[in-house]
């Protein structure tokens, strides 16, 4: 990417950097990835009840001050439940959205803190996740009795074999999270490929796939086929590449943009909307990589194909929640989502504009802190 593929959406505006200085910056491009997306967007029917639910149980456990519990609600991680679940049961999309509750929960402790901490983080967690019986011991990090209760609502309703994938896709999602903190401790930024390594394991795709099978009991063979996981990893690339673009502006203005694909195609000497349009060609690449590997699904018969087909249409799916919910929820883009997602471009912020906050909780686009 050179610097004359810059879209029109880049030309310079004056905003003010906070030091007292105008300076001349670009408009952020947000390019329009899901333009040939075939899965429109849907919502689960029980999301009225199930996200209330879902709301108060998190708020019950007090993990942030009032301030930052408010900033929390105002992401609504529970639409992202059910945009990402749309023909689940109440039980199942009520286990989606504590769900992402609970990863969301995790992002904002870990990103405050460092290796050792996150490695204990993670430790709680697992044992909570194996253990959803037993009770936590008293002044334990809060995140070891939301994991517990959440687990614990969630395998009434599970098939084993989803209950074994989840564990061990819950696992590496947090060492991956460990793995984070280690790079931004030591302030290491990845190449292209080291940098997918471990974000596909950041994301948490792979455990919120697994939720997908809580009503199914596929195989671990066909499940792991090389075409499904095709499928599977087209998907979460496609999560990762979404999110990234949306976040990068309040994550450069927080000063934590190194674990963003932005940042890092912009080492490779372009500009912020040369990075942009870097993401949407590799999209367009990954969507054929995501249909050619439907395409080589085999058949085993049923009940296997009716369930194989329906967890491959939910991962396809759950790209177009992920999108849609970057732009309807306020955490990334404060209230001004759904215009952002209209106009195709944002005002970039002053770097670490938002940097400093010490209290644990989200920093959204328009709070003080």
């Amino acid at each position: 990417m050179v610097a004359s593929d810059r879209p029109s959406a880049g030309g310079s505006v004056t905003v003010n950097a906070g030091n007292g200085c105008d300076q001349p910056l670009k408009k952020i491009f947000i390019p329009d990835l899901l333009a040939r997306w075939p899965f429109p967007r849907r919502l689960n029917h029980h999301h009225s009840k199930v996200c209330a639910e879902s709301f108060s149980w998190l708020a019950s456990f007090k993990a942030f001050s009032p301030k930052a519990q408010q900033a929390f609600d105002r992401c609504n991680f529970s639409l992202l439940g059910c945009l990402a679940y749309p023909i689940a049961g109440e039980e199942h999309v009520r286990s989606s959205c504590d769900f992402m509750n609970l990863v969301f929960v995790i992002d904002e402790y870990s990103d405050v803190s460092k290796e050792d901490e996150v490695r204990q983080q993670k430790d709680i967690i697992m044992d909570a996740l194996r253990h959803p019986y037993k009770p936590r011991p008293k002044g334990e990090w809060v995140g070891g009795e939301v994991a517990r209760q959440f687990w614990g609502r969630t395998i009434r309703n599970a098939s084993g074999q989803s209950q074994k994938r989840f564990i061990a896709a819950f696992d590496d999602y947090l060492e991956g999270v460990v793995q984070q903190a280690i790079d931004r401790s030591g302030h290491h930024i990845h190449d292209i490929e080291s940098y997918f390594d471990v974000r596909r394991r950041t994301i948490g795709a792979r455990p919120a796939f697994a939720l997908l099978e809580l009503g199914f009991d596929i195989p671990d063979e066909i499940v792991s086929h090389p075409a499904i996981e095709n499928v599977a990893f087209a998907s979460t690339d496609m999560i990762i590449l979404a999110n990234d673009i949306v976040s990068y502006n309040l994550e450069q203005a927080r000063g934590d943009d190194s674990h963003n694909i932005v940042t890092i195609i912009m080492q490779l000497d372009t500009d912020v909307n040369g990075a942009m349009l870097w993401v949407a060609d590799r999209h367009t690449k990954l969507e054929k990589e995501y249909f050619e590997a439907i395409a080589a699904i085999p058949k085993w018969g049923e009940p296997i194909d009716s369930q194989v087909k329906e967890y491959c249409n939910g991962l396809g799916n759950w790209v177009r929640a992920n999108y849609d919910w970057n732009f309807e929820s306020e955490r990334y883009l404060g209230t001004n989502g759904l215009e952002v997602q209209r106009k195709r471009w944002i005002l970039p912020m002053p770097k670490d504009h938002l940097s400093g906050c010490e209290e644990i909780g989200p920093v959204l686009v328009g709070m003080t802190h």
